[in-house]
């Protein structure tokens, strides 16, 4: 079962890439005190991805920023150095690029997909969250294959 609107975010980490290297960031700390969208995709640098989903946060981060969001994290199953090479080659450094290498923390909220027969493993189901203090006020979960309602456009029109 995925974690739903109401809901605590369970304990877990990521990754991100700090100026010396790779970092662990604790989710609890890193969500406590703050409004934080949170949207994830299946892999860096696949098609929808980096055509569409990626972009679409960079292109509209200031408008986000103006619905009272503090910070906006792209999460995928991917190694942290592939998610900062992706962020790099798509102007996000004002996004957090989290990368959940093992899907661990993605598997805690029930949002991982098994695309093992595309040879693609276990990654993240294609969504976005709008999360206040640790608790998940919205998800906007797309259906395997679709993007749409965790676009940036659609998550604004909600907001």
């Amino acid at each position: 079962m995925s974690i739903l609107a109401g809901d605590m975010l369970p304990y877990g980490t990521f990754q991100v890439m700090g100026e010396e290297g790779p970092e662990t960031v604790d989710v609890i700390e890193f969500f406590s005190g703050k409004t934080v969208l949170m949207f994830a995709v299946p892999g860096a640098f696949t098609p929808t991805c980096s055509a569409s989903h990626l972009p679409g946060y960079v292109v509209h981060l200031d408008a986000l920023k103006e619905k009272g969001i503090d910070e906006v994290v792209c999460l995928s199953v991917n190694d942290v150095f592939v998610m900062h090479a992706w962020g790099k080659a798509n102007n996000a450094e004002h996004l957090t690029m989290a990368a959940d290498g093992l899907a661990e923390f993605t598997h805690s909220m029930g949002l991982e997909l098994d695309i093992s027969a595309a040879k693609m493993g276990v990654r993240s189901r294609r969504y976005a969250m709008l999360v206040t203090n640790g608790i998940v006020q919205q998800l906007w979960l797309d259906e395997p294959g679709e993007f749409r309602v965790s676009s940036a456009e659609h998550v604004l029109s909600q907001l």
